[in-house]
């Protein structure tokens, strides 16, 4: 029987409330970043409140499985982070409960909203997608004067074909302006040209009206009358300025979805497998097809079977071409070579037309099997989104909005960029659909991985203090000493024996630099290849530092001052690089590498020839200080 402890019950409580808070700011997030690609489609076109709620809820239904994994991602760093900051999760795993323990709770409401997510992808999104897509369809043919493009004809308008050469978006004002107005058919199609215009709709929204200003108006003069007759007359007007009244319903009405529902978006997992099966069948049909039909068009023989082609290839085989050719008279030769040259050319355009068509509907199979790889993904990273977020959380402890939410950008877009870069590859077929889809999956699951394995071990490697003491260390750099006055001192520094301590380091340090040469350059044999200690200047390293520590307990600030001058010594980085001698070996091997720590190591000596000094100085001046106290007393 599962037991709900009061753990489970409150780290669900901290849990939820984030999570519910996060999702709507996930969920605006994403609902105003898809609505500047659609904002031209709102604006001007004197929508209802009714269809712009419509336009955000289809949106919003659109987008909710993608806030899913955002706000389990925010909301999981956000838990783990406070209850790390403020030593709550410190206080769980004192008491014997393990991070995986603490996890219990969550693994299960991640997992429902994981099955809800996919639900909503399944069950909701393509009704929603569907609806989404006639609602913007309808939109854009709401008010044609904002969408016709430049360049191009457009048949928006009922009976009609416009082509506008240039179009001034601040003014609406329309250059170079071609109509093709079809009332009576092809036949009778009138050919309206003019320099500039204005297209507007009428109060009612029922028509347009079309200002035409400098043209022409073509239009044939065919009746039935004339129905026999080549002559036919036409009508030709110039005019300066010329009002047309175009039939246009600009109300609101919904578009077709016939086109829509073809959309894999618009379907769920169950029709998109159903719909595969037609779809590769009928791929395969065109494929047959085609290669029949090259192989009727190589050897010229309509319903040639396979073992006829097989036959007429080797019989191909045996003809010397060349010779057929040559024996032909020079225009004869010409005429071939037209012929054969007009022959390559209608084949190559058919070939590029059918491989036009092969591409578009083995695309059409891509885009299903991306989608269906998708609704899949996308809820397995609710799962893969937790365990990157709390076990960061647990580990870099900081609560908030700060850290996290910079984390989970980042995590987001190394995400978005592996998933988007994957469906485009997929897409046009340059990576399998289950590669393409499956890329960013593969990568963060096993990042997920390690961070709650490094989490669970209580591992530093986000303790930013672990790493700036490993660089300041690879640098040479190094903190000063800071001594400073006891408040209380139980005993009283032997003043007599550290000044004689301090007398025989002076000796020790001026024999070390009469025997060590250190303003020379280190051999590099000695350095990467034999092993070697400086044990000499250890010995008086930690002599100096057993003197600090019994002279910090003096209430005289000279000595005080005094003390905080000596240097902090690296007794080993002067002679070799790492204290492992096959690790010296492999960084002198390579050379870019042993290059940098042997500089390394050479600026260390110089160092430690100037700490030398600084200690004899200080020494001396110590010393004298001491001298001086006794003869005070």
């Amino acid at each position: 029987m599962i037991r709900i402890k009061k753990l489970d019950i409150f780290i669900a409580k901290q849990f939820g409330l984030l999570f519910v808070g996060t999702f709507f700011i996930c969920q605006f997030v994403l609902m105003m970043q898809f609505l500047w690609r659609y904002v031209d489609e709102l604006i001007g076109k004197g929508l209802s409140l009714e269809i712009l709620a419509q336009f955000f809820w289809y949106m919003g239904l659109m987008l909710m499985p993608q806030a899913f994994p955002l706000a389990i991602l925010l909301s999981s760093l956000i838990t783990f982070g406070n209850l790390g900051e403020s030593s709550e999760l410190t206080a769980i795993k004192a008491a014997g409960i393990s991070l995986m323990q603490t996890f219990r709770s969550l693994i299960v409401i991640v997992t429902l909203i994981c099955g809800c997510s996919f639900y909503f992808q399944n069950v909701v999104a393509p009704d929603a997608n569907k609806s989404f897509a006639q609602l913007l369809l309808s939109m854009k043919q709401k008010s044609p004067e904002l969408e016709i493009p430049e360049g191009v004809f457009y048949d928006g308008i009922p009976n009609c074909n416009l082509y506008v050469q240039q179009k001034d978006l601040n003014t609406g004002k329309l250059y170079g302006i071609m109509i093709y107005r079809m009332n009576g058919g092809y036949e009778d199609a009138a050919i309206i040209l003019a320099d500039s215009g204005m297209l507007q709709s009428t109060a009612e929204k029922k028509h347009l009206l079309l200002t035409l200003y400098s043209g022409e108006w073509f239009e044939n003069m065919r009746s039935q009358d004339l129905a026999g007759s080549a002559n036919v007359p036409y009508r030709r007007e110039t005019f300066s300025t010329k009002r047309i009244v175009l039939d246009f319903d600009g109300g609101f009405n919904l578009a077709d979805v016939t086109g829509i529902a073809s959309d894999a978006r618009s379907k769920s997992l169950a029709k998109i497998r159903h719909d595969l099966d037609s779809i590769r069948e009928f791929n395969d049909s065109v494929g047959r097809a085609y290669y029949t039909q090259a192989k009727q068009t190589v050897f010229n023989i309509p319903g040639l079977t396979k073992d006829d082609s097989v036959k007429a290839e080797k019989a191909a085989k045996k003809i010397d071409f060349d010779s057929l050719y040559l024996a032909h008279k020079p225009e004869e030769k010409q005429e071939i070579s037209r012929i054969a040259l007009s022959s390559i050319g209608m084949n190559a355009a058919e070939i590029s037309m059918k491989g036009d068509y092969s591409y578009a509907i083995n695309r059409q199979e891509r885009l299903h099997e991306i989608e269906a790889y998708g609704k899949i993904t996308l809820s397995l990273l609710c799962i893969v989104f937790f365990f990157i977020g709390a076990p960061l959380g647990a580990i870099i402890r900081k609560g908030g909005l700060g850290v996290p939410v910079i984390i989970s950008v980042l995590v987001f877009i190394v995400y978005y960029i592996f998933d988007f870069s994957g469906m485009r590859m997929a897409r046009d077929d340059n990576w399998t659909v289950l590669f393409g889809k499956w890329i960013s999956t593969a990568i963060l699951a096993p990042l997920a991985v390690f961070f709650t394995y490094k989490a669970n071990k209580d591992s530093v490697v986000f303790n930013m203090d672990v790493y700036k003491s490993f660089f300041r260390k690879m640098f040479g750099l190094r903190n000063k000493r800071h001594i400073f006055k006891k408040e209380v001192i139980i005993h009283d520094p032997q003043y007599t024996i550290n000044a004689e301590k301090l007398n025989r380091i002076t000796a020790d340090i001026v024999d070390y630099s009469q025997r060590h040469s250190l303003l020379k350059a280190p051999n590099p044999i000695k350095v990467f290849f034999q092993e070697g200690d400086d044990r000499q200047i250890r010995d008086i390293n930690e002599e100096l530092e057993a003197v600090i520590d019994d002279l910090s307990n003096t209430k005289d600030k000279a000595i005080l001052t005094y003390l905080n001058r000596y240097p902090v010594i690296a007794t080993h980085a002067h002679t070799r690089p790492f204290r492992r001698r096959w690790l010296n070996a492999v960084t002198g091997i390579l050379l870019p590498l042993g290059l940098f720590f042997y500089l390394r190591m050479w600026r260390f000596r110089l160092r430690l020839l100037r700490d030398l000094r600084v200690i004899r100085a200080t020494n001396e001046d110590i010393c004298r200080r001491i001298e001086e106290m006794r003869n005070e007393e």
